[in-house]
């Protein structure tokens, strides 16, 4: 699974660079927003993201959406694989 191949189609329907909103679920623990954003830091240029948090019914989990500029479908994928191997997250949509 590590080496996945993905075969999206942002390309098709995205013209890059341009705004693309990312939402990860994770549990509620106060290092996930830091974890998400460090992330996102670590693969982008900038550093001044405004991440979004909204806990769930229950407030077991936490929803962090933030909007990241992306320069190609590649980018895209390689932040959706990143964030999806921080153990607090449970989903990247």
């Amino acid at each position: 699974m590590a080496n996945e191949v993905k075969d999206t189609k942002f390309d098709q329907y995205l013209e890059f660079p341009c705004q693309f909103n990312f939402k990860v679920l994770g549990l509620a623990e106060p290092e996930l927003v830091d974890e998400v954003m460090s992330v996102i830091c670590r693969h982008t240029d900038a550093t001044d993201y405004s991440p979004s948090v909204k806990p769930s019914a229950k407030g077991n989990y936490h929803s962090v959406s933030v909007k990241v500029t992306v320069t190609s479908k590649d980018h895209i994928e390689l932040l959706y694989t990143e964030l999806g191997k921080i153990e607090r997250v449970r989903y990247v949509l």
